[in-house]
């Protein structure tokens, strides 16, 4: 294990300061107004802490802290290589850049041999973030929490279960074998799990969230000072997508989890009225902001930070430097890396050239559905050689000269901001370096998935498959004056269809790459293979080859952080093919 996680049995700070406010839709204000916004300066230690209500509150808000380092602390969270190792994105970045992110695209260490702890951070950060969690469950637990109200226990020790399910699910899908902590462990170099048992933990948690948060913990009408809680329906959406991903990989039925029990954890979200699909494009700032051409502002505005179809996200804020000390990271770090390589063109910003997207990804979308143009920045069809700009000189043969596996597509969904001028869009900052303080959420579960998981599980009592699917697919041709486009085909349900759907009502959210190797690990293999694509680097032709044996010798795991090995002393082991 690491030297940080060795070290946790004296890693006892909590946070205990909380700040109730209003994260706003629209424009964006400081996020220092949300609940979820303020790491405490006061420190408590086990002995004087845990007594009570407030303090379990306190500590429950430095779950979630921790939790939001797994994805701010660096650049490599599950979110950035769940979108690598997919076909939607090649690895990109700037010529001249080490090839560490082509390492996790190809699934091939001999392409950066340095490369051998690429993911470390994360799996710090996640061990991290559950030592907090078995923490607050130990001592509730043990009965040394005074609690004043039964739905607060339940409220919070749910929301507290739920984090560590999170953090173990996203775990176990990246590496597969990793040590199961369920106890605040002096001694956490421990071997190796078998990953049912991880699973069996997962699923537990989730349940305890599922029964235990109350379904009106977080009503919708104060969505905006709520948003990022995990709620009851956060743990049934999420209990639904570990069960099709278990089954599906694994080829067998989770033990502790049957097709029933998710069928009508899903009917409860859908029978609950608290979501509804919204508007495609308006799900994301780039596809819904179009600059005001003199000044530092917006002339349309549609993009809803908070609204009625995302059922969890996590947040960023404002406060502290994606590049400072350990504990000040709390911005969006990663959704830099999308960013046009050292150049703008507003709406889009300043970034590294990260995630060059696959053409056969762009293609894959039917004529006129408008889930396109709000997921995929089309450099040729919305012109950009001619606005791209770097703030002083520079043409658009610059960019090129500059950028590696260039494919003509970029990613849109998480792409940093700018204003006509190139000036970053977040208050209170100027210039157009956008490297810190990005705050465009995470999204991680939207009531568009529960209604293709029902749709894929045959339906709910409530809703046929068909019209689960039909809700989404009909959304993707409609546009904001509720009108449906000629470009509207009214399709079969099928596994076929559904796979097709989810590529592209789901593209670059984390979550194409687990589609693909539910369908088998041959399956995701050749679907992700490349033979000699014709790319672009440093404005000469290159070829992009990706090895389907690489992907299928390793069953899609990524490397255990090599340093993780060695620190371990012979009880952890690395994963097959690395």
């Amino acid at each position: 294990m690491s030297k940080e996680l060795n070290n946790m049995k004296i890693y006892k700070s909590i946070i205990a300061a909380l700040l109730v406010g209003s994260v706003l839709t629209g424009g964006l204000t400081s996020c220092s107004d949300s609940w979820l916004d303020v790491e405490s300066k006061t420190e408590s230690n086990t002995g004087n802490f845990y007594r009570t209500q407030d303090d379990a509150e306190s500590a429950l808000i430095g779950c979630y802290s921790a939790w939001r380092r797994t994805n701010s602390y660096g650049t490599w969270g599950f979110y950035m290589c769940s979108t690598l190792m997919s076909d939607e994105c090649f690895a990109g970045t700037g010529v001249a850049d080490t090839p560490d992110y082509s390492v996790v695209d190809r699934f091939d260490q001999s392409r950066y041999a340095a490369g051998t702890s690429l993911l470390e951070s994360a799996w710090d950060s996640y061990y991290k973030c559950i030592y907090r969690c078995n923490e607050l469950i130990r001592y509730d637990e043990n009965g040394q929490i005074e609690w004043n109200d039964g739905a607060v226990r339940g409220r919070i020790m749910g929301e507290c279960h739920a984090l560590r399910a999170l953090c173990y699910f996203d775990m176990v899908r990246l590496w597969e074998n990793i040590p199961l902590l369920t106890e605040p462990t002096d001694n956490p170099n421990v071997p190796q799990a078998n990953p049912d048992d991880v699973y069996a933990t997962i699923v537990s948690d989730f349940k305890f969230a599922a029964d235990n948060i109350p379904s009106d913990a977080y009503p919708r009408s104060e969505k905006d000072i709520n948003d990022g809680r995990l709620t009851r329906f956060a743990a049934e959406g999420m209990l639904a997508r570990v069960y099709l991903y278990y089954n599906g990989y694994y080829g067998k039925q989770l033990a502790n989890l049957s097709k029933e029990e998710v069928v009508n954890y899903l009917d409860e979200i859908i029978k609950s009225g608290d979501y509804k699909l919204e508007q495609f494009s308006h799900l994301w700032p780039a596809a819904s902001q179009t600059p005001a051409k003199d000044s530092h502002s917006w002339e349309k505005d549609n993009y809803k930070m908070v609204n009625d179809e995302v059922i969890l996200q996590m947040h960023f804020n404002y406060i502290g430097n994606a590049y400072g000390s350990d504990e000040d990271k709390h911005g969006n770090r990663w959704i830099v890396m999308f960013g046009l390589r050292k150049f703008w063109a507003s709406p889009y910003g300043y970034g590294w050239g990260c995630g060059t997207v696959n053409p056969r990804l762009a293609s894959a979308f039917s004529r006129n559905d408008l889930r396109y143009k709000a997921s995929i920045i089309d450099f040729l069809g919305e012109d950009l050689p001619s606005k791209m700009s770097n703030g002083s000189t520079g043409t658009f043969d610059d960019y090129l000269r500059d950028q590696r596996e260039y494919t003509g597509y970029a990613v849109k969904k998480f792409t940093p901001t700018c204003y006509f001028d190139g000036e970053t869009t977040i208050p209170g900052k100027t210039g157009t370096i956008v490297q810190e303080y990005q705050t465009q959420p995470y999204v991680i579960l939207r009531y568009a998935d529960v209604l293709l998981m029902a749709a894929e599980l045959g339906g709910t009592p409530s809703k046929t498959a068909q019209e689960c699917f039909d809700e989404v697919h009909r959304r993707a041709f409609t546009d904001e004056d509720g009108n449906l486009n000629d470009g509207y085909a009214q399709l079969t349900v099928t596994n076929e269809t559904i796979l097709r759907e989810r590529q592209c009502e789901f593209a670059f959210e984390a979550i194409r790459y687990w589609d693909l190797l539910r369908q088998g690990v041959d399956y995701a293999a050749n679907t992700i293979a490349e033979n000699e694509l014709q790319v672009l680097t440093g404005n000469q032709p290159d070829f992009i080859t990706i090895k389907a044996e690489n992907i299928r010798n390793k069953r899609g795991l990524m490397q255990i952080p090599q340093n993780q090995i060695t620190l371990s002393n012979g009880v952890l082991h690395q994963n097959q093919g690395w």
